[in-house]
């Protein structure tokens, strides 16, 4: 097979990866808590070329490709988004680089950067998707009033006018962003091997909890519609490449006859 068809076709298999993850960003540019992925591309090395020189291949043999490009990882950016007010007492945010802990399925820790807050069936403090908080967080049936501090403190208030400390939620943060990965909902795991870093809100570097506040996705809108005209030119540039070879090999075959 001629080298330049696989080349093209692994150019064509890398953007459209990236066209997939830049598709993925901006259709969440109004998820709260959404962190942007990024992809890294990476040189396949020529080792058939030289080969082929020193070695004839003999008819009918599958060539390596003999260069080309392919996606070596899926980077996530955990930069900062805006905080915008919401006046929603259950509505909470992060300022700073740490990650609520919540109980997923099996015990699974899950790690959230905030969103909309309920009281779950067991009455413990969760996400909107019903996802416990790993602090347990218990809320009296008669609740009138929610309180959280910027160190994670929770209180509430009665409707008989009582006023109780509930508990604090913790924050963790992790030591590199390649120690996460994503997961469905907006959510992050750990990879295997990587252990959080478990900080007091407000004390330890990992930021401070915001209530009444929901935290944008971290997505430029403007800069992903650039970089997804430039993976569309690339894309086009493979497409004719791929297209080229073909005519070469046509114009080849008509030869032999």
């Amino acid at each position: 097979m001629n080298g330049a068809f696989e080349v093209g076709a692994a150019g064509l298999r890398a953007e459209q990866k990236a066209l997939e993850i830049l598709a993925n960003n901006i259709a969440n540019v109004n998820t709260a808590g959404f962190k942007r992925s990024e992809t890294q591309f990476s040189e396949i090395l020529a080792q058939r070329a030289n080969a082929e020189i020193a070695e004839p291949v003999a008819t009918g043999d599958i060539l390596a490709a003999a260069g080309g490009v392919r996606v070596t990882a899926r980077e996530t950016f955990l930069s900062q988004g805006t905080l915008r007010p919401t006046d929603n007492p259950l509505d909470i945010a992060i300022d700073g680089q740490g990650f609520i802990e919540l109980m997923g399925p099996n015990g699974r820790s899950l790690f959230w950067r905030g969103g909309r807050l309920q009281v779950n069936e067991d009455g413990l403090l969760a996400t909107a998707a019903g996802l416990p908080l790993r602090a347990t967080i218990n809320v009296p049936m008669d609740l009138s009033a929610l309180a959280i501090s910027a160190d994670g403190i929770v209180s509430a208030e009665t409707t008989a006018g009582d006023r109780l400390e509930l508990g604090q939620i913790g924050l963790v943060r992790v030591e590199r962003e390649t120690e996460l990965e994503r997961v469905e909902g907006g959510l992050l795991q750990l990879v295997d091997g990587a252990r959080p870093i478990d900080t007091v809100a407000a004390e330890d570097g990992s930021g401070r909890l915001v209530q009444g506040s929901i935290e944008e996705s971290n997505v430029a809108l403007t800069e992903e519609m650039v970089q997804m005209m430039i993976v569309q030119r690339a894309y086009a540039a493979n497409a004719q490449a791929v297209q080229i070879a073909d005519q070469l090999a046509a114009i080849t075959n008509n030869l032999r006859q």
